[in-house]
């Protein structure tokens, strides 16, 4: 028998249901914050049944944690790239960055002197930046990995993976609590590869929960669960509190 269901193209039905532009639409999606049911859309061109109902998660805005006349602090909620979490400052400079779906404190310079001093302290690791996140499966001892990182692009996306050939990479894992089969972990990298954090957990079997790109989605959240708490470096020592429902094997909201 012949499937005669009508569809159309996600960004197409999305549109038109919330009223929205053809690229707003593609924009949303492409975010990561359009779902259908607890189905999260990824490709904003599939087709669709047109008769499809969709959820779409509110964004928080960047929170400032900290300022003064050389630096400012972003707490950057997840589904914002780090160019757009601070977008709105346009007297300072980004001095790393965090992927999309990563929260977490966010580092700007506001001074062209600290900033040559930070940019100095990331090029000789005297950086202490630490995390939090939820991982598939338990861990029980904390451990180190050394496994060196190649990172190559397509189409404009990273993409990294263990390789003899890559870079130094070395992340510092302990366990925090275990849950219903999931580990929650604090993390300390000493190198700042692309995805580094990400890469390092799969190789180990353990991929953070929410991941799509190196693990694999959840219907329990709705985002990736890596959260940049802390970063130190020349005096200052900045955190950015987790996000509400950050813990949510723990019974979080």
């Amino acid at each position: 028998m012949q499937n005669s269901e009508k569809k159309q193209k996600a960004y197409k039905l999305l549109a038109v249901q919330m009223g929205l532009s053809n690229s707003k639409a593609k924009e949303l999606i492409d975010r990561g914050v359009v779902y259908v049911g607890n189905r999260k859309v990824a490709i904003a061109r599939g087709e669709l049944p047109i008769e499809t109902k969709f959820r779409v998660l509110k964004l928080n805005r960047p929170e400032v944690i900290f300022e003064n006349e050389e630096v400012l602090v972003l707490n950057k909620p997840a589904f914002y790239t780090s160019d757009e979490a601070v977008s709105a400052y346009k007297e300072a400079r980004l001095l790393h960055r965090l992927d999309r779906e990563t929260s977490g404190v966010l580092l700007l310079s506001k001074s062209r002197s600290f900033h040559k001093r930070a940019e100095e302290a990331f090029r000789a690791r005297a950086v202490y930046k630490v995390y939090t996140c939820w991982v598939q499966g338990m861990v029980s001892e904390p451990a180190t990995i050394e496994k060196p990182i190649k990172t190559v692009k397509k189409n404009g996306i990273a993409y990294s993976k263990i390789d003899r050939r890559g870079k130094e990479a070395i992340t510092y894992i302990e366990p925090l609590m275990i849950i219903g089969g999931r580990t929650k972990l604090r993390v300390v990298i000493e190198t700042g590869r692309t995805h580094q954090i990400r890469v390092h957990l799969k190789s180990i079997g353990h991929p953070i929960i929410g991941d799509t790109q190196y693990g694999v989605m959840s219907n329990q959240t709705n985002r990736m669960l890596l959260h940049a708490l802390e970063l130190k470096l020349l005096g200052y020592d900045f955190k950015a509190k987790e996000p509400k429902g950050f813990d949510v094997y723990a019974g979080g909201a």
